[in-house]
């Protein structure tokens, strides 16, 4: 049965600038772990059918892990539907595949995206770290800057196309494309949507607002076979499976490298500015990063603030979840915050503990869908926090933050710091 008497609202995107909701969180977990939520029409979009609500981090697990009865392909991987004209395009995309599909398309792309081509990258990340880091100290009014808009917006983006090897003039064609995707729920960005004879808008990842996008990575990567470098879009562009020869596609490249610029750019971009400000917030902690291993001190901070809120899966055959019959066809929507702060896992799961071990957390998602590029967001962090470690006298919020509209992004858009 669907009852949705008295349970806490996770859906409405507008709560989310507010901050994470963790207190309805942790009913849902205690009394109604999959719960029933409304899907009702807010700012501006559609109301759908509704969804289950999953808090609890064994059920978030179970989720994520079980492809057969959780599908990323019969509704794509987005709380609102897909128009079902688009769904066949959504698919393209390796995060909106089931086995063995996905399999097929992850093996080819995981060549290209390997932890030694990564580790290349420290050097020139690390200096990018520091450079931006003293700019933001050395150009603080009265002491305080924008972390967001001096630091880690350009730090994400900038790595992220040194990877690629998208030549700088074009860097800020990412960060367009990545905030038209990302944030179009924020009525502050509402000057970015497209909208259509109904006047209702367009969904920014449907085909018709991709077609930039797509035209750029097509000649990009026509460039890259011409002109081979040290970066991932030659060796995705190249990239064939062992024993197979199999080779990407356009349509499968174009959706890889849309997947990159919009993923690749905000899991670190919603993270950083995360981690910093539960560290302003809590200056026992800010002293105690001197004293922990960074690598251990990141995974507790990607807990506390996981870069995504949450992904949807659909039910493929009947089944229960927590006691609840779910039916085929039936939204599934995880929580990942919730799960990263459930009691049954986390001992004192509300204190931020930067040795925390072991720490399972799901900020990167678990199953076959974890992201691929978790270890090229791992060292970025850990790199930035190192160097802020060096760089930033102590430092505390001037404000409260600004935080996205959104109950799929983390995100935080201001977030100015005071130091010394």
């Amino acid at each position: 049965m669907k009852d949705v008497r008295d349970v806490p609202d996770v859906y409405d995107p507008r709560r989310y600038a507010r901050g994470v909701p963790h207190e309805d969180y942790r009913w849902l977990r205690d009394a109604a772990p999959v719960a029933w939520q409304d899907e009702y029409e807010v700012l501006g979009w559609p109301a759908g059918p509704g969804f289950w609500a999953v808090t609890r981090h064994a059920d978030v697990v179970r989720v994520l892990k079980d492809a057969r009865v959780f599908s990323s392909c019969l509704g794509a991987t987005q709380i609102r539907d897909p128009d079902p004209a688009d769904l066949p395009f959504v698919r393209r995309m390796m995060l909106n595949q089931d086995p063995p599909q996905h399999g097929k398309l992850r093996r080819i792309v995981s060549g290209a995206f390997t932890p030694g081509r990564i580790d290349r990258f420290e050097a020139r990340v690390r200096e990018r770290a520091r450079t931006l880091l003293e700019a933001a100290v050395r150009d603080a009014e009265d002491g305080v800057f924008d972390l967001v808009a001096a630091v880690t917006d350009e730090y994400a983006l900038l790595n992220l196309t040194d990877l690629l090897g998208v030549p700088a003039a074009d860097r800020g064609l990412l960060l367009d494309w990545t905030e038209r995707v990302i944030a179009y729920q924020d009525p502050e960005e509402a000057d970015r949507l497209v909208r259509g004879p109904d006047g209702r808008p367009v969904n920014p990842r449907s085909p018709a607002m991709l077609g930039e996008m797509f035209a750029y990575a097509r000649e990009l990567a026509a460039y890259k076979r011409e002109r081979p470098g040290e970066d991932l879009m030659t060796a995705l562009a190249t990239a064939r499976t062992a024993g197979e020869g199999a080779r990407l596609g356009d349509a499968e490249l174009e959706m890889f490298f849309f997947l990159l610029t919009v993923a690749g750019n905000d899991t670190v971009r919603s993270a950083a500015p995360g981690g910093f400000l539960a560290l302003a917030e809590d200056p026992a902690a800010q002293e105690a990063m001197r004293d922990v291993e960074t690598g251990r001190a990141v995974e507790e901070l990607l807990r506390w603030h996981p870069p995504v809120l949450s992904f949807r899966r659909t039910v493929a055959e009947d089944t229960e979840l927590a006691g609840r019959k779910l039916r085929t066809g039936d939204k599934v929507v995880v929580f990942h915050a919730s799960a990263n702060h459930d009691e049954r896992v986390f001992a004192d799961p509300h204190r931020l503990d930067l040795t925390r071990s072991p720490n399972p957390h799901v900020s990167f998602g678990d199953g076959p869908h974890v992201c691929l590029g978790a270890h090229f967001a791992r060292l970025q962090l850990r790199v930035l926090h190192e160097e802020a470690l060096r760089v930033l006298p102590r430092y505390r919020t001037a404000g409260p933050p600004r935080r996205l509209v959104s109950h799929f992004i983390n995100g935080i858009k201001s977030l100015e710091l005071e130091v010394g």
